[in-house]
């Protein structure tokens, strides 16, 4: 009962329209949207996971070394 309700209330206010023309205008510009090929997305997917690896790496390393300086100044 509340959702017709609420689609009563949407409908009469003109809200579901907007609703529509947001939803169309948004797949109109889906469209014109170039998605990548299935291998751009691989090496997307390398270089992701690598640049990830090398960044946690880098924060380990950084944070043992202040650790090490917290520790030694304790």
């Amino acid at each position: 009962m509340l959702i017709a309700v609420a689609f009563a209330i949407l409908w009469w206010s003109g809200q579901l329209v907007r609703i529509k023309n947001y939803i169309d205008e948004t797949r109109d510009e889906l469209r014109k949207c170039t998605w990548p090929t299935w291998n751009e997305l691989k090496g997307s997917t390398v270089v992701v996971m690598i640049s990830i690896a090398i960044l946690g790496g880098f924060t380990v390393s950084v944070d043992w070394i202040f650790h090490m300086i917290v520790l030694w100044l304790t």
